[in-house]
């Protein structure tokens, strides 16, 4: 019961539900989320009149936006003493029609109930009223059983019934909190690994299959989706399937509707030699395969397979048919995100610079994904020469980049692509090519356009001071995490200069820019937050070390150095995308 006010609370977003069964003297609270003392611990409420009382008198559903303003409710002590200002229930029936109570969503606010919101509270009722009919069906068989004991001449039959009824009682409960299971697992899901992966434990219970397969349309074949963590024998052997194979996942998809196969005489009768010699190996005797129906489309097919021979009467088809309906929404969402996610990411990836050739001058650049396969962010860096100071002469100076733009998703990667060629035009329109000029008219077009640019950077300009006087780094710091300089002595310093982040809310900024004369043989390493930043570290602490690290390391050629900063044998991986730009003057 107290899953089913979970399920209303998180279905209809309301701090407080429960599951109300109304007698003379008091309401029993079998279920209940966000009651507060001393009715949360008692699982009781006063007898006065009251919300639930109304429902169970009309047995009809009940919304009422306010209870402030209804004559009904609003002298009703027990209302005003636990604040229920919005107050929508349904009733919960017997068998025969009989209201015992009702299912109540309660918010501490004015609120309009939504046509949705109510449909989904009527079917959370009816799944409730369900498993209420289970335990009194339960507990009329207990009563019978007790009663019959009396006649020796039907106990054995008596027995008999008892079981029988308990098992379909039992076989109703799991059917039930099959379907509670699966709509709560798979309304989280966010890839189709994600989809795999909570399939595994969905189906438990004394019909239990033995393996249950999710294959995906993939052109003229079905594509089996594998188990990211427990490596299945079936999925070793057979990961693709033509569809013209024999097989009943692929007959389910060409004839578009469930087929089941209760035997292996059933299988040898009409199925191919292939088929019949992978469920021996596999040491199947019933299979059920369900088509997975997408909203314009046909998806894939779930098989159900059983090692022993498993009769599916009507319920339990019906029960796995819907939730094959749930488990095909949770696929049509995982293939639409997937497909989102990939193309985003080749985005991503494709508008990373090719590093320039540069006399000298050793740079290195890495970008790694987030270790959450869902997020995508908006980390780049770019590297790029300024036309030369005369025609025909040699390249400019260098124009180095790395930012971050906020954001873990589609959009976050289209807008990083954006300012990345804004901040290119900016520079190469304003000589003498200074960093802070060209973040100021940044600022000023993002101020105007409507890009929703928030975000950091850092922007410099290396370049030859003068013949023999070395090389000079100019640069200017939006909010970005400091660069760090490692002289040839082993000594790092943080570049800790910045100004404040980019953000159109912020207007056109003048900003600022610095400068510093780099001694032969030095490295300069500019980075995202992703590197420094891990749930549970301090950010302090993870400088330190990407610091020490640097003082270690920093004489290694930049593509070693790179690999060696950003390598953590302990960590799972980064929470974030980083991006790391190494670059050494001679």
């Amino acid at each position: 019961m107290d899953r089913f006010a979970r399920l209303v609370s998180r279905l209809l977003r309301v701090p407080v539900a429960f599951v109300s069964l109304v007698e003379e003297d008091r309401q029993i609270l079998p279920g209940l989320i966000g009651l507060p003392e001393p009715w949360a611990e008692s699982r009781t409420l006063p007898p006065s009149p009251s919300f639930c009382r109304h429902v169970m008198a009309s047995g009809q559903p009940l919304a009422v936006p306010d209870t402030r303003a209804d004559d009904r409710f609003r002298t009703t002590p027990a209302i005003a003493e636990l604040g229920l200002i919005a107050c929508a229930g349904m009733p919960l029936t017997d068998a025969d029609g009989l209201v015992l109570g009702c299912l109540c969503a309660i918010a501490h606010e004015p609120r309009d109930w939504g046509d949705g919101e109510l449909s989904d509270l009527e079917d959370l009722a009816a799944a409730c009223s369900a498993e209420l009919r289970l335990r009194i069906l339960s507990a009329h068989g207990r009563s019978t059983q007790k009663v019959l004991e009396t006649a020796r001449a039907a106990a054995e039959r008596a027995r008999s019934d008892a079981q029988r009824l308990e098992q379909e009682a039992q076989a109703g409960l799991d059917h039930a909190e099959l379907l509670l299971r699966v709509s709560e697992e798979l309304a989280r899901t966010s890839g189709l690994e994600d989809v795999r992966r909570r399939l595994r434990d969905l189906f438990v219970g004394a019909g239990k299959p033995s393996y249950v397969g999710l294959l995906v349309a993939d052109e003229d074949a079905l594509r089996r989706v594998p188990d990211p963590d427990v490596v299945h024998s079936v999925e070793r052997e057979v990961l693709s399937l033509p569809m013209s194979a024999a097989f009943p996942s692929t007959r389910a998809m060409r004839e578009r509707r469930a087929v089941f196969v209760p035997d292996r005489e059933a299988l040898v009768a009409d199925y191919g030699p292939d088929a019949v010699r992978f469920s021996d190996r596999m040491g199947f005797t019933t299979v059920l395969c369900l088509p997975l129906w997408g909203s314009r489309t046909l998806l894939g097919v779930l098989a159900i397979c059983w090692a022993k021979q498993h009769e599916v009467g009507i319920t339990e088809r019906a029960t796995l048919t819907a939730a094959s309906g749930y488990i095909a929404q949770a696929v049509e969402r995982a293939l639409y995100l997937d497909e989102r996610i990939s193309v985003a990411r080749q985005l991503q990836e494709a508008l990373l610079t090719d590093l320039p050739v540069a006399d000298d001058v050793e740079i290195s650049a890495m970008y790694q994904p987030s270790a959450d396969g869902d997020m995508i962010g908006g980390d780049w860096y770019d590297a790029y020469h300024l036309p030369p100071a005369s025609p025909g002469g040699a390249p400019g100076a260098l124009m180095v980049t790395v930012g971050d733009i906020t954001g873990h998703d589609m959009q976050a990667a289209a807008v990083m692509g954006q300012i990345r060629s804004m901040l290119r035009q900016a520079t190469l329109d304003h000589p003498p090519y200074s960093p802070a000029t060209a973040l100021t008219a940044l600022d000023a077009a993002c101020s105007v356009l409507p890009i929703d640019a928030g975000g950091t950077l850092v922007h410099a300009r290396l370049e030859l001071a003068g013949a023999g006087a070395g090389w000079t780094l100019t640069w200017s710091n939006a909010g970005h995490p400091p660069p760090l300089l490692r002289t040839p002595d082993g000594r790092v310093t943080a570049l800790v200069e910045h100004d404040v982040l980019l953000h159109p809310a912020l207007g056109p900024f003048h900003r600022t820019e610095h400068r510093r004369n780099l001694p032969a043989g030095s490295t300069l390493l500019l980075y995202t937050d992703g590197l420094i930043e891990r749930r549970g570290d301090d950010i302090d602490a993870s400088i330190a070390h990407l610091v020490a690290l640097f003082t270690r390391h920093g004489d290694s050629p930049p593509a070693e150095l790179l690999r060696l900063i950003s390598s953590r044998p302990t960590d799972p991986g980064p929470g974030d995308d980083v991006v790391v730009l190494a670059l050494r003057v001679p």
